[in-house]
């Protein structure tokens, strides 16, 4: 019979305790797929007309950095007829919709009527945040 390892101590690996538990309280508890679905549309709700952000841009704002392709799955599930999805490109500002399709079409008529320049299906985005362009408008520099 093969002996068990141990850790130092001598205590079998696999009745350790693990990591500690996170409660509800605690700050860096991870979000539920709920909450952080509400940070995500509530970012894209607090875009401004006329402005725009990447997927990855949203994440970052909803306090989800590297979650690009969450946003983009929530946007592609969205129902509300009042989000403003339309803000919302790649990060090089191209539409990541299909050339010519009736998405692509709507989103770049949605951007132009708010006074946005679309061309070939991209929009030239921002050098600065304008979540945070606003940020520091509101609250002065870092």
């Amino acid at each position: 019979m093969a002996a068990r390892r141990t850790d130092g101590a001598g205590a079998d690996r696999r009745h350790r305790a693990g990591p500690a538990r996170r409660t509800a309280g605690d700050a860096a508890a991870p979000l539920t797929p709920a909450q952080a679905r509400a940070r995500i549309l509530a970012v894209i709700h607090a875009i401004p007309p006329g402005q725009v952000m990447g997927y990855g841009q949203v994440a970052m704002r909803a306090g989800l950095p590297g979650r690009a392709r969450l946003t983009a799955r929530i946007l592609g599930q969205n129902e509300d007829p009042s989000l403003p999805w339309h803000r919302v490109l790649r990060s090089d500002g191209r539409i990541a919709m299909a050339e010519g399709s009736t998405g692509w079409r709507e989103q770049s008529q949605r951007l132009r009527a708010e006074g946005v320049v679309v061309e070939n299906g991209r929009v030239r985005m921002p050098a600065v945040d304008p979540a945070a362009a606003l940020d520091a408008a509101v609250w002065g520099p870092g």
